[in-house]
């Protein structure tokens, strides 16, 4: 099933998805749409599985661009298709017909959009990513090029929920010390310490000055949704887990 956000739906030179785990070949834990090159499912099962996704969004397979992700605050801008592999985090491009495609198993998926100067962003955002400030990057550059905050939406993709996203002390303290503020992102419950990814990334933002930020009210950990889930595959002793895909792209 593809999960799109009501934000960006009336722009009809935009074509955007979210992907859950189902409509692929492979088998097992990589059960079935599994993109994630990095896994150790069978290289050909994650290969027809991103053509597969490639001829939904009707894009050419080589213009699918697909990172290196290494929750660092590092993207390119995307004039033409890369002749090789890039190592980032996050992608701008203005360019038609180039898909730009993250993959997540319980990160957010996070697009922006510049309806007005048709130019797109995707960012593969972690704590670590949110903690480096990638989409404050991100959005700077866009700023730079000549983007009206006015004009920029952004999407929050699938991941997982506070509720299932246990931290330690050391890791609430580190995001403290950044800024005294982010206290509202962490919840104790039975003297465990509960942070929220999705929030988290909206209020970083909003504080920049985004009026409109969607949530995609989707938590990746929760097996009924059916996504990749680090965290799941960690809880059921699996020694791997596959990778959602989310991709956005200019017609």
């Amino acid at each position: 099933k593809v999960i799109k956000a009501k934000l960006f739906l009336k722009y009809k030179f935009l074509n955007h998805s979210f992907f859950n785990k189902k409509g692929g070949v492979s088998k097992g834990i990589y059960k079935s749409l599994n993109c994630g090159l990095g896994s150790n499912d069978k290289k050909h099962h994650i290969k027809k599985n991103i053509m597969i996704v490639s001829r939904k969004l009707g894009l050419k397979r080589k213009n699918l661009i697909i990172i290196n992700q290494i929750h660092s605050n590092k993207f390119y801008i995307i004039n033409k298709v890369p002749n090789k592999k890039l190592t980032a985090d996050g992608l701008i491009t203005n360019k038609r017909k180039i898909g730009l495609g993250i993959l997540t198993a319980d990160c957010a998926p996070v697009f922006i959009l510049d309806y007005k100067k048709k130019i797109i962003a995707a960012a593969h955002v972690g704590w670590k990513g949110a903690y480096k400030k990638i989409l404050i990057k991100i959005l700077d550059n866009l700023i730079n090029q000549g983007c009206q905050l006015n004009n920029l939406l952004s999407v929050v993709g699938p991941c997982i929920s506070q509720n299932n996203y246990e931290v330690k002390k050391d890791f609430k303290k580190r995001f403290l010390n950044q800024d005294k503020k982010k206290i509202k992102y962490f919840k104790n419950i039975n003297n465990k310490i509960y942070f929220s990814l999705g929030d988290y990334i909206r209020g970083q933002m909003v504080d920049y000055g985004l009026k409109n930020v969607e949530i995609i009210k989707k938590d990746t950990f929760y097996k009924k949704n059916n996504f990749f889930s680090a965290r799941n595959s960690s809880k059921n002793h699996e020694n791997d887990y596959g990778r959602n895909i989310s991709v956005i792209m200019i017609k």
